[in-house]
């Protein structure tokens, strides 16, 4: 789809920050002009805002899926950046392709907020009523909750948390999972579900993080970047991403995979499923935090010889 049109007014002493509209984009968005002006001392002024519209907001009939995965969430923000229109993107990670367009890198991540799920509208997987609607557009999620309950009937259920919550009370379906960052981000606490244990519901790769690109050339924002970046994240989200990219995911594959740092050791879980929950792999790997793009690489070669070639292809 076409992105707004070109902005025309731009000040070069201002820093130009590009990010979704939904109210969730909008959060992560402040978090991250926080973050620039407190690394400045106060010096530096408010980054200038500019909404962008990605294909993946305006396509709200049918599960990302089915439309062309994660690349409809950062297209149009790609181009703004390349062209000079910002001078950085505020993504949440999970939505990053792990190719990203010649000239764009990660330049920060944020501390990882909590990366597990909530399930909203029941107390447990094992407690979704018999035949339950669970409202969900995650292949990861289905499959995880397909596998403990073949009975639950998966409904697309699109939209921002806010919306999302209200087909719940409408009714559209009875219950639904939602990541606990965004709720915390958005101050939902109140939204009530339960959190389920990352052995219940594995989360997205990279689910919780913040990252922030910027031009590859443009060598004083990667600096300014750099003094944002959360070490203990960055190499935890590495390792994540090094699995998917080794297992050439596609949004029609449900992968879970989570990082994480135990007595200054890096672990990492890994799961690929089929769509249906019926078939599961899983692998982990420990190592320091040099060691994590092998780890990730590793256990995602492993888990792709293990599948065989077909599995992708479901």
């Amino acid at each position: 789809m076409a992105r707004q049109p070109d902005f025309d007014d731009r000040n070069d002493d201002l820093i130009y920050l590009g990010s979704r509209g939904s109210p969730l984009a909008l959060a992560q968005a402040s978090e991250v002009a926080r973050s620039l002006i407190a690394a400045s001392g106060g010096m530096m002024d408010p980054p200038e805002l500019r909404i962008i519209t990605t294909s993946g907001d305006a396509i709200q009939d049918r599960p990302l899926s089915q439309a062309g995965g994660k690349g409809l969430f950062t297209k149009e923000i790609d181009e703004a950046l390349l062209s000079g229109e910002i001078d950085l993107a505020v993504h949440s990670m999970k939505d990053l392709p792990t190719n990203l367009p010649p000239g764009i890198i990660i330049a920060a991540v944020l501390p990882r907020e909590d990366p597990r799920d909530v399930l909203i509208g029941a107390d447990s997987i094992a407690g979704l009523p018999p035949n339950a609607r669970l409202g969900s557009s995650s292949l990861r999620r289905a499959a995880q909750v397909l596998q403990r309950r073949p009975d639950v009937k998966i409904v697309n259920l699109r939209g921002n948390v806010q919306t999302r919550l209200g087909k719940i009370e409408a009714g559209e379906a009875d219950a639904t999972l939602l990541a606990l960052a965004g709720l915390h981000r958005l101050g939902l606490d109140e939204a009530g579900g339960v959190v389920l244990s990352t052995d219940d519901m594995l989360p997205a790769v990279a689910q919780g993080a913040i990252a922030i690109a910027c031009r590859a050339a443009d060598p004083a924002m990667v600096a300014t970047l750099g003094t944002l970046t959360h070490n203990p994240t960055e190499r935890a989200v590495a390792a994540e991403r090094a699995l998917l990219a080794a297992l050439e995911g596609s949004c029609r594959t449900p992968i879970a995979a989570l990082a994480e740092w135990n007595d200054g050791a890096l672990s990492l879980r890994a799961s690929i499923f089929s769509p249906d929950g019926k078939v599961r792999y899983d692998t982990t790997r420990e190592g320091s935090d040099t060691d994590a793009e092998r780890m990730g690489r590793d256990a995602g070669e492993e888990l792709r010889k293990r599948a065989g070639p077909g599995f992708f292809n479901t």
